[in-house]
């Protein structure tokens, strides 16, 4: 993945995008104005529209960004993700996770989360209730389905650590394309993933799974997971901009936390071809998490960032010495 965002790195840069924000917008929530008023901006998800985006579709949706002086654009990711494409300003905005982020750093990719979609990591290791993985340990003698991600064998095996568990006894393979429903079928036991999403599906599906999420057995790796990232020269050149897009980004999570339902209809318009039934329940689930025990959506704590950036060089998968304040900011929330 690393290798694919550093090959798109070497891009040029979007010579589209240096108008400047709207100042009155901006600064005083003004009216939409014209369409020629508005700054282009592009956002670049992570994966296919779900629940993790409904903040994002609703300021779209609701003129939320338009009174701050923007009209954003949100596209799909190419293969190599959003990281590469906002690290050499081709996008504007994209989101990201901690994880893959920490890592782009150590690579000398200049990206800067400026807000967390969710305060808590929500993921963990699903396997169907048939399997009896109920904690950790339980992962000796199944097969774990993934990517092929060093990272993901580390973690499996810090979580078994804290139970004395044997990491040798678990079979790795790759699941492939499948996804989890049809990999279970298919010899695997247990996979990771959004409990919001894939567990909410499953639900629905009367296919109930067992969960193991990594915040019950370490507090590292309670990182945040998505995330809203821009890139250093943005910050620098246009910090009104940063500004004005999460002043939109927050108003859409916020009224998403609040109205949950309505939130929900409006990510199934903007995509009719998504599962509505899953929205809906997936939303129901997901909004209260989108802030948290936070005080305000978007908010995020140094010692998330050294904490799991701490457990990456116990586990050797990263090297170099960084500078966790360099890598996220709050200084553009609203108050």
């Amino acid at each position: 993945m690393l290798a694919g965002m550093l090959m798109l790195a070497g891009c040029g840069n979007n010579e589209g995008n240096n108008a400047s924000v709207n100042p009155a917008a901006s600064s005083t929530g003004s009216p939409e104005g014209t369409a020629e008023a508005l700054q282009k901006v592009t956002l670049v998800l992570d994966w296919t529209p779900n629940t993790n985006h409904t903040g994002l579709y609703v300021a779209q949706d609701q003129g939320l960004w338009k009174k701050y002086g923007l009209d954003v654009e949100i596209i799909l990711p190419p293969e190599a993700g959003a990281s590469a494409l906002v690290a050499n300003g081709t996008a504007d905005f994209g989101i990201g996770a901690q994880e893959s982020m920490i890592l782009a750093r150590e690579q000398g990719l200049p990206l800067v989360s400026i807000a967390p979609i969710i305060q808590h990591n929500t993921s963990g290791f699903a396997s169907p209730v048939d399997r009896n993985i109920k904690e950790p340990k339980d992962f000796e003698g199944k097969s774990y389905g993934g990517w092929g991600s060093p990272a993901e064998q580390a973690v499996i095996e810090s979580m078994m650590n804290v139970q004395q568990a044997d990491v040798g006894k678990v079979n790795f393979v790759s699941a492939g394309s499948a996804d989890f429903f049809t990999a279970v079928k298919k010899g695997i036991d247990f996979e990771w993933i959004f409990y919001g999403w894939t567990g909410i599906e499953a639900e629905l599906r009367n296919e109930p799974v067992n969960m193991v999420y990594l915040t019950d057995y370490s507090k590292q790796l309670d990182y945040y997971t998505p995330l809203l990232l821009t890139n250093e020269k943005l910050i620098k050149d246009k910090p009104e901009l940063v500004r004005a897009f999460l002043a939109g980004a927050s108003e859409g999570y916020n009224y998403a936390i609040e109205h949950p339902d309505e939130a929900a209809e409006v990510l199934i318009k903007a995509v009719p071809e998504i599962n509505a039934e899953l929205v809906k329940a997936s939303q129901k689930w997901l909004s209260p998490k989108y802030k948290d025990d936070a005080p305000r959506w978007g908010e995020q704590k140094r010692e998330v960032w050294s904490g799991y950036g701490d457990w990456l060089k116990q586990n050797g998968l990263m090297e170099k010495e960084l500078n966790y304040d360099d890598m996220f900011t709050t200084e553009f929330l609203p108050q």
